[in-house]
This record gives structure tokens, sequence and C-alpha cells, in this order.
């Protein structure tokens, strides 16, 4: 289904006030929004539409979600149609779960804290990101959950019911949103670690149920230690498991042999002899620090606990984009080829290219 017929038909057929039910052909199309307009998303990402549960929402949506940030409308940042509840806008809005932190702090004080979250987030974000779109959507009158999304909007573009733009146009706008989606995101992190208190709303997320080996030291005495291999429990994102299926793909149509059942590893790749440990890492829009910084250590870790001293294998870091100059130098410096995804294909470090793995 198009996005421009799908947006027409829920808001010029979903009913206002009491002729709004959750029963209606309206209220069924939004619930399909996965199966409708779910392939407009990046693969991975998470689609919802929701008339409303019990009563028919003031603001019925449909919501996109990075699974990696929320996969819920109650908490993190996402991106959603909004549908006014005079049914005549629509408003494609970059914003916040506000349901956990308002039931946390109350409605007036959750309000304030998601537009000085959302503000700070905008400010921070380069002005051409943000040309042309709107620091405010008006949903209506209606206290309640629609001031509540009012508060959360970081950015948005708002559309006539009545004068939709072209098909065309709707989907490039729904791209621009999803790269801002990203963008955000990051902004929101580097803003969590460098100004103090001015994000309050990330919820840390409980782990997956995959288990990671990791290396600490229990002291026993003044003279001697016991090295104590343990587990703890990491969460691997839909993202990262994308990027190692594609990577794995990549390798095998080029006759090379690679395992995924190797856990705690992440990939097991064996060609002309060698045997490489390589270690994922999906980067969120350029932060490649932290990344690096984890592939270091993890493949560091991996190889002392999984392997003899004296068959160490070669250790390759696989990142989702490039990671500069600086960093790829200092992973070969460590003896870690680096391998990227590109539009082109898998682009690698000197000793990865020399090995055939990029």
């Amino acid at each position: 289904m198009e996005l421009g017929y799908f947006l027409h038909q829920v808001g010029t057929t979903f009913g206002v006030g009491s002729d709004a039910s959750t029963s209606s052909d309206a209220a069924r199309l939004l619930r399909a929004a996965p199966a409708e307009i779910g392939h407009l998303v990046p693969a991975g990402y998470l689609t919802e539409g929701s008339p409303g549960r019990g009563n028919a929402a003031v603001c019925p949506w449909v919501s996109f979600f990075d699974p990696d940030e929320t996969t819920t409308a109650t908490r993190g940042m996402y991106l959603v149609y909004l549908l006014a509840e005079d049914r005549k806008t629509f408003a494609l809005s970059l914003n916040q779960g506000v349901t956990e932190i308002t039931k946390a702090l109350g409605a007036r004080e959750a309000r304030q804290k998601l537009a000085a979250q959302a503000q700070a987030i905008r400010e921070a974000l380069p002005a051409e990101t943000r040309a042309g779109l709107d620091a405010t959507i008006d949903l209506g009158g209606q206290p309640g959950l629609p001031r509540s999304y009012e508060a959360g909007n970081i950015l948005a573009t708002t559309y006539e019911v009545a004068a939709l733009p072209d098909e065309q146009t709707l989907r490039a706008d729904l791209s621009r949103l999803i790269g801002l989606y990203q963008d955000a995101l990051a902004v929101r992190e580097e803003l969590r670690r460098t100004t103090r208190d001015t994000i309050v709303t990330v919820v840390e997320q409980p782990p997956a149920q995959s288990r990671e080996l990791l290396l600490h030291f229990a002291p026993k005495s003044d003279e001697e230690y016991v090295q104590v291999v343990t587990a703890r429990q990491l969460r691997k994102s839909r993202s990262h498991e994308t990027l190692v299926q594609q990577y794995g793909t990549y390798l095998r149509e080029q006759g090379v042999e690679v395992g995924t059942n190797v856990h705690p590893r992440d990939l097991v790749i064996l060609k002309d002899g060698i045997h490489w440990l390589a270690e994922a890492k999906f980067i969120r829009r350029g932060n490649a620090t932290g990344a690096v910084r984890e592939a270091l250590g993890q493949l560091a870790t991996y190889a002392f606990c999984l392997y003899p001293e004296d068959t160490q294998p070669r250790k390759m870091a696989l990142f989702s984009e490039p990671v500069g100059d600086v960093y790829v130098r200092l992973l070969e410096h460590h003896g870690i080829a680096a391998v990227w995804r590109t539009d082109e294909g898998w682009a690698g470090s000197p000793s990865a290219v020399a090995a055939g793995i990029a």
C-alpha cells in the first residue's frame, strides 16, 4: 500500500470524539501498519499502529522503532505519525516515550523534562539537519497524552490530511526523519555523557539472554591470584546480528568458511589455513570511539581466554561503517585487521585487504 493512501484513509475515516472506534475499518488499518507500510523503513525496524486500547485514542498513531533504542512508545526515542484530534493534520514527529516518565514524575514535571530534553537535542543537531522542520506540533486542545506528545517533539513536519504531498515527497520526508532519528540518538548519548542532568529519560533495558565470557580476577592472598572466567549477560542488537549475517554471507560467497555457532565469539573465519577471530560492532552515526575500544578489549579477552598461547588466532574487528584512519591505524598497531561496510561492499585495513577478507 502507498504511504499517501494509508495516511489519507486513516485521516479521513477515523472518527472524532464519540464517533471514534477501535473496531472501525480505520482502526483495523492502523493495526495493519506493519504489513501495509512497514517495508518503507529500514530492515530490523519495528512498526506499530495504534487506534487506542479500550477507548479510541484522541490522537491515533503509527510509530517506527529502532529496536536498539526501544520497542515501545512508552519509553525512549522513536518516529511517529500523530493524527490530530480534529483529524485535519498528521504530524511526522521525532518524539519521545511519555508513559514511563509520566508515571514516575507526574504529567506536569514529565512534560517539562521532555520539552527540555527535546530542546537540548534539537539545538545540538547541525542547523542543516533540522532546516525546514518544526520544533513544535499542534495536536488539538484536549488535555492528557496529546499535550505530552507535543512536549516530547524534537523535530517534525506536518501535513494537511486533505492536501497530502505526493508519494515521492512523503517517502523522502520519512527517509529524512529516519536519518535524523539516528543523528538524534547519537547526539542524545553525547549530551548524556557530557552535560549534567540534561538527559533524564534514558532507561536501561534488561539485557538479552546471550552470554559473554569476561575475564576478571579473584585475589586469594598478597602472593597469588586466580584467574576466573565468569559469565554475564550481554545485549546483542538486531542491527548487530544483521551486520554479522551480511558479512558472513559475503565471505561464504567468496568460498570462505565462516562459523557463527562459536559463542561467545561473533564470527570465526577460516581462510587459507588461517583462523580468524572476529568481533562485530554496530556504530551509531559515526560515533566510533566506543565501538573501537570495545572491539580491542573483547578481541584481547577472547584470544587470551579461549585459545592456547601457542595457537593464537588472527584478530579482526568488523564495523557497520568506517571508523576513520586514526582508529584503523590504532587497530593495525595492535595486530587487528579492520573491515567496514560501505555502499559498494566491504572495505578494510591493509592487513584485511592483503588477507582477502575485504
